[in-house]
C-alpha cells in the first residue's frame, strides 16, 4: 500500500536539492573546517557558504547564524545565553502555549517566570505579554506560529517595547521558517531560532540567529567552533544540506509559491473533512495560521484509535494527545487553549505534499471515524 506522509510539522522529506548537495561531503570530503590542510579549507568553504545561504532566507547576515543541531537545541542555546551569570532574582516573560524546549528551558534556569496565556485560537495578547515585564526581565520569549494548532501570533509587536526596557527578546519561529516570510534583520529581534528539517533540510540541523553584537555564553562547550559560540564538530554534510533547502526556498518567490499551494490543500482538508465526519472543528485560527498545518477537533472518539486507523489506512498524521509521544500527558498548548487534546489531529502538508495525498486522507478519514464512533455506541 502507498503511504501519504501528513506530518511535516514534524519533519519534512528530504528536498532533492539538498540530498545532491549533501553527498560530496558524505562521500569526498572528509575534512575537519576546523583545520589548515585542504580538506579542512574545501569543507571550512562549504559550510561558510550554507550559512549565507541559510542567511539568504532569514534576512540575517551570515555570522548572525549559529548552527544547531536541533531546533531544541538552537531554543535552549537562547535561553541559556540570555539567562546565565544572572542574579538569581533574574525574570523571564513567556507564554502557555511555547514549546515544550521553553518551558523546559526555564525550569532549569535561575529565574522566576510570567506566563502569559492565551485565547481559545491559542493567540498570545501583545499588550499582556509587555505588561509583564518588570524591571528585573532578563529575556521575552514567544514563537512566531504555534507548532500544535498553527496559530500566528503578535511577537513583532513586543519587540520595540522590549528594546526601550533594554530586554532581550527570543522568538522561536521553528514552526514559521520555510512557511512564512521571516526577516530577521528587519523584524529585530535579538535572538530567533529556525530548523532545517520542517522544510525539507536534513533532520539534526537548525540554527539560531544572534543580533550582531550580542555576546552570549555558550550552551555546548568543548570547542570553539561557530566562533566560540558552539562547541562540537560541524556536521558538513548536514549544514551544506540546510543551506541548499534554504536556498531553494529563496529562489524566484518559492517559498511564497509553496505557502500558496499548501494553503489551497489545508482548506480543502478542513473542508472536506467538515463537510464529510459531523463533530469535527478546527482549533486554533482556521485564517491567521501557518499555511501548512490544521488541527482538527473530532467528537466521540479519540485521537489514538483515529491515528492508528488512518495509519493502518495508509496515512500518517500526528495528534496532540498523550499517544503522540513518550510523554504520558495530553498537550500543554491545547489545554492552555480550553480544547480537549485527547479528540485533536493535526495535519501538516509540506513541499512533496500532492493533491492525492489529499485525497488519501479524505478518502480514509470519513470510514477511520465513522467505524471507531459505531464501536463506542
Amino acid at each position: 500500500m502507498p503511504r501519504t506522509y501528513l506530518d511535516h510539522a514534524s519533519g519534512s522529506p528530504l528536498r532533492p536539492a539538498a540530498f545532491d548537495a549533501m553527498v560530496p561531503y558524505l562521500r569526498d570530503h572528509p575534512g575537519d573546517p576546523g583545520r589548515v590542510h585542504t580538506e579542512g579549507r574545501t569543507t571550512r568553504v562549504a559550510v561558510e557558504d550554507a550559512r549565507a545561504q541559510v542567511a539568504g532566507l532569514f534576512g540575517s547576515r551570515p555570522r548572525e547564524v549559529v548552527f544547531t543541531a536541533s531546533g531544541t537545541e538552537a531554543i535552549n542555546t537562547a535561553v541559556w545565553g540570555a539567562t546565565s551569570g544572572r542574579a538569581v532574582d533574574a525574570h523571564v516573560v513567556t507564554t502557555a502555549v511555547e514549546h515544550s524546549a521553553v518551558r523546559d528551558a526555564l525550569e532549569r534556569a535561575p529565574v522566576a517566570v510570567t506566563t502569559v496565556g492565551v485565547d481559545g485560537l491559542g493567540r498570545f495578547d501583545a499588550g499582556a505579554v509587555i505588561d509583564a515585564i518588570r524591571p528585573d526581565t532578563v529575556l521575552v520569549s514567544v514563537q512566531g506560529a504555534n507548532h500544535e494548532v498553527g496559530t500566528t501570533q503578535p511577537a513583532l509587536e513586543i519587540i520595540a517595547a522590549c528594546r526601550e526596557r533594554s530586554v532581550l527578546v527570543h522568538v522561536d519561529a521553528c514552526m514559521a521558517a520555510g512557511h512564512l516570510p521571516v526577516d530577521f534583520g528587519g523584524s529585530g529581534p535579538d535572538l530567533l531560532s529556525v530548523t532545517g528539517y520542517k522544510l525539507g533540510g536534513p533532520r539534526g540541523t537548525a540554527a539560531l540567529l544572534v543580533r550582531r553584537g550580542l555576546r552570549l555564553a555558550p550552551f555546548v562547550v568543548g570547542g570553539a567552533q561557530e566562533r566560540a559560540r558552539r562547541g562540537g564538530a560541524e556536521d558538513v554534510a548536514g549544514i551544506v544540506g540546510f543551506g541548499a533547502a534554504c536556498a531553494e526556498l529563496a529562489a524566484d518567490g518559492r517559498l511564497a509559491l509553496e505557502a500558496d499551494v499548501a494553503r489551497i490543500q489545508t482548506d480543502r482538508l478542513v473542508a472536506g473533512a467538515t463537510a464529510a465526519v459531523a463533530g469535527v472543528r478546527v482549533y486554533g485560527d482556521p485564517v491567521g495560521r501557518v499555511p501548512n498545518l490544521v488541527c482538527l477537533g473530532v467528537d466521540g472518539v479519540e485521537a489514538e484509535p483515529v491515528l492508528l486507523g488512518l495509519d493502518q489506512h495508509g496515512v500518517a498524521v500526528h495528534s496532540g494527545s498523550s499517544c503522540s509521544s513518550e510523554l504520558l500527558e495530553p498537550s500543554p498548548v491545547l489545554a492552555a487553549m480550553g480544547v480537549d487534546a485527547e479528540h485533536s489531529l493535526r495535519i501538516s502538508v509540506g513541499w512533496s505534499t500532492t493533491d492525492a495525498d489529499i485525497d488519501a486522507f479524505l478518502s480514509a478519514f470519513p470510514d477511520v471515524v465513522t467505524k471507531l464512533r459505531a464501536l463506542r455506541s
